[in-house]
């Protein structure tokens, strides 16, 4: 067997070459749901589906995305990273290509679904063989330029989608995927070093089946929940009932069998652990703010859709810029203090948010939104870094593998938390001011009523409703970002829990 790719020293433009190719494949992956989401309303009319048909494009993406995540670390122990890799690229582009010429929405729901399958394996694999590329001293490094590469999506997502369907056709959202994956496999197949089948362990088929109900079960609900009103929904609880069962069969598995599908001593290694579930946390933060923000901006700030992307890319910009910055900062200072410091510009943000008026000045906005994005990497970058420490090569590409899958559960958990929420919390909102909003109320009896809020007319009526409403928007979008707040700051205590190593002295200047 060869030695792998982590023995040899990749220096200069060669490692760069590398790291460049490694991130074609997760930037692929992002970029597609992020324009795939714009293009959701110019699909619906081309297709004739109804506006929660056309949901089902990102749920059977996301629910494939999620069952297979896990199966592509297995199959590193009998396949070359690299082959496989390549493998998943092609795959992806030609299933996104067969996305873009469906003409039914059955097709397009079969080839998306397809497409999930292949893009679960572009994240977990292309961060294992940064790994090798890199040592362990380097991890911040690698994971800085990595994580420029992941947030180009959430970036420019939005605009090249919107831009794409507005001139050309929502089917450019999936043909963009093919010249990406034509650039993408000549990078890899040029500039990715080969590396060996690890060690083989049987294939655990109980094992799998088990956890990939339990995360198909997880994914539907949390992504379908709210539109089938959650616990009152007999799809959701039946869904629920064969997730616990799913989910005991894979418990029960795991202790009794003498090669589990996951490995045990990945779960015992506390870094690993904690960092689990701070990378779930880090997918609640990521998309949590993507729904908040944007829709506050244009529905209680009043910002037209224009603005609100000008005001928004900043973050993504800020994150991008600062990842390289905390990458450098990872190898000479305590990895913890980064992470909390980045959970804790990001809920201070978050907090902040909450306490705007709708009337606030944009550039207050902005720099709030620009905290978030460098709070954003803090948090991210070193994580990273830290969570696959003491991990050795043989455990990477499943350590991967459940690290993008927290991250996936985490954006569900957050999108579906945040949503529901945001919902609850208007709805309860309202009717506690609806209780004021009457003409039996002293304080109103005793200041003069404008005569658009008349009690005495439908029309004053009707425009004093929409006042209390638009504050109960006010209100519950405050909660929600206290909520987002609260999370980021609850995970701080784990962060002290995790381990670090003596980090190298920074070089002084001569």
């Amino acid at each position: 067997m060869s030695a792998p790719a982590a023995k040899i020293q990749y220096r200069g433009a060669r490692k760069a070459l590398i790291t460049a190719a490694l991130c074609t494949g997760p930037v692929m992956q992002v970029l597609d749901t992020t324009v795939v989401a714009v293009a959701l309303n110019h699909m619906q009319g081309s297709l004739s589906a109804a506006q929660d048909q056309m949901a089902w494009v990102l749920t059977s993406y996301l629910m494939s995305l999620a069952v297979a995540t896990p199966l592509w670390g297995v199959l590193v122990q009998r396949f070359s990273r690299k082959n496989l890799f390549i493998f998943a690229i092609i795959c992806f582009a030609l299933t996104s290509l067969l996305s873009g010429t469906a003409s039914s929405l059955t097709e397009l729901l079969v080839y998306r679904a397809i497409q999930g399958l292949f893009g679960a394996a572009l994240i977990p694999l292309s961060q294992a063989s940064l790994m090798d590329v890199y040592e362990p001293r380097d991890y911040g490094i690698a994971m800085g330029w990595w994580g420029v590469g992941l947030m180009f999506g959430p970036v420019f997502g939005p605009t090249l989608g919107g831009y794409l369907t507005e001139f050309y056709s929502w089917r450019w959202a999936f043909f963009l995927n093919v010249p990406l994956g034509i650039v993408s496999v000549i990078a890899v197949w040029l500039f990715v070093p080969q590396t060996a089948a690890r060690r083989q362990r049987p294939f655990n088929y109980v094992g799998y089946i088990a956890l990939a109900l339990v995360l198909g079960c997880v994914q539907f609900t949390l992504d379908r929940g709210q539109r089938y009103d959650w616990f009152d929904s007999t799809v959701i609880v039946t869904l629920l009932c064969v997730g616990a069962g799913a989910l005991w069969v894979f418990i029960v598995n795991s202790m009794t069998s003498e090669h589990p599908f996951i490995d045990p001593a990945i779960l015992r290694n506390i870094n690993f652990a904690i960092g689990l579930v701070l990378r779930a946390v880090f997918g609640i933060l990521l998309f949590g703010a993507l729904i908040l923000i944007p829709p506050y901006l244009q529905k209680i700030a009043g910002y037209p859709v224009v603005e609100t992307g000008l005001l928004m890319a900043p973050r993504g910009i800020a994150t991008m810029v600062s990842a390289i910055a905390v990458g450098w900062i990872d190898k000479y200072a305590d990895p913890r203090l980064v992470i909390i410091a980045g959970a804790g510009m990001a809920g201070f943000s978050a907090w902040e948010m909450s306490l705007l008026t709708p009337d606030a000045p944009s550039s207050t906005i902005l720099t709030l939104i620009m905290i978030q994005g460098v709070g954003t990497s803090c948090f991210f970058v070193p994580l990273n870094s830290l969570a696959f420490a003491d991990l050795n090569a043989d455990q990477r590409d499943q350590g991967t593998s459940f690290f993008a899958l927290l991250g996936n559960i985490g954006r569900s958990v957050g999108i579906a938390i945040l949503s529901t929420y945001l919902v609850y919390g208007a709805q309860t909102t309202k009717s506690e001011l609806v209780e004021f909003a009457t003409p039996y109320n002293d304080t109103l009896n005793h200041v003069p009523n404008p005569d658009a809020w008349s009690f005495s007319s439908l029309e004053g009526l009707a425009r004093l409703d929409a006042l209390v409403a638009r504050q109960a928007d006010v209100m519950s979008y405050a909660m929600d970002f206290q909520l987002l707040a609260a999370m980021l700051f609850a995970c701080i205590p784990l962060v002290m829990m995790m381990r670090v190593k003596k980090k190298v002295t920074a070089p002084q200047p001569a």
